[in-house]
């Protein structure tokens, strides 16, 4: 290899830097899809130039991000259609492994999903991760760019750091590229979680639902100025859904007193 080296022109470490950088460019285009179709169904008429300044991805230029959004069908003068964009960059996907489950306990499904919140002329991604049965959030993250290391992967390690949950855990999500990254998998193999991913990126509603909650009954509220206040806003956001709002679906407990219930029906 040090011959290839030497023949190209280039030495290991600058090869090395070169494909950790191109791996990286590639990992945050998978990634922008989502966020991408988000701001376009909020804001139909925006433009991919005007979403560029908004959503700042960090390996791709201005003149890039354009063309990458056009060959998805995100050109401004055709009608928009909310369906599932297919890309050449290649997509890993796991069966669906919740369709039909019956839910028993917690600790038995997590899903999870992605959305953004916008402060003045600035995008942040809030990652959530709610367990299925209680509608508990276990993990949750606020990131300024979209890349796994600041939006799965810090959810994930809060969700098990709190919840130690056992082998056969099942974390759900939509296709995201965070959800598929070597270094998302490699902490979901390390725990013995089962991978699960719907069939469509319109198909994780529970994960869709709580991102709605979170965003339009506290943030929108709260008014955050700045990423401080953001950080601090969005825990009083989780700390309020999880302990003092009822939820219909749990007979009008709120995910902790439901789970706290659970666990006192259990000691009998």
């Amino acid at each position: 290899m040090n011959a290839i080296y030497r023949a190209i022109g280039i030495t290991k470490q600058g090869f090395h830097q070169w494909l950790n950088n191109h791996m990286r460019g590639i990992e945050e285009a998978q990634q922008l899809l989502p966020i991408i179709r988000q701001v376009r169904k909020d804001h139909p008429a925006m433009s991919a130039k005007v979403m560029y300044g908004l959503i700042r991805p960090s390996t791709m230029g201005r003149d890039r991000f354009e063309q990458f959004c056009f060959s998805n069908g995100f050109r401004v003068h055709k009608k928009v259609a909310y369906h599932r964009t297919t890309n050449s960059l290649g997509v890993t996907r796991f069966d669906n492994l919740i369709l039909n489950l019956e839910l028993k306990d917690v600790n038995q499904v997590w899903v999870s999903d992605i959305t953004y919140y916008r402060i003045s002329d600035r995008f942040y991604y809030l990652t959530f991760i709610m367990d299925l049965f209680s509608r508990l959030i276990v993990g949750y993250s606020a990131s300024t760019n979209l890349m796994t290391d600041g939006t799965t992967i810090p959810a994930l390690k809060m969700a098990l750091k709190d919840r130690k949950p056992s082998p056969g855990l099942i974390i759900h999500s939509d296709g995201g590229g965070q959800y598929y990254s070597k270094e998302f998998l490699a902490i979901t193999r390390y725990h013995k979680m089962l991978n699960s991913m719907c069939d469509s990126v319109y198909e994780n509603p529970h994960a869709e639902r709580v991102n709605g909650t979170i965003k339009n009954s506290y943030l929108y509220a709260y008014n955050p100025r700045n990423d401080g206040e953001l950080h601090i806003m969005l825990r009083k956001a989780v700390h309020m859904y999880n302990i003092q709002k009822p939820h219909e679906s749990l007979s009008g407990f709120s995910p902790y007193s439901f789970e706290k219930l659970q666990t006192e029906m259990r000691a009998y």
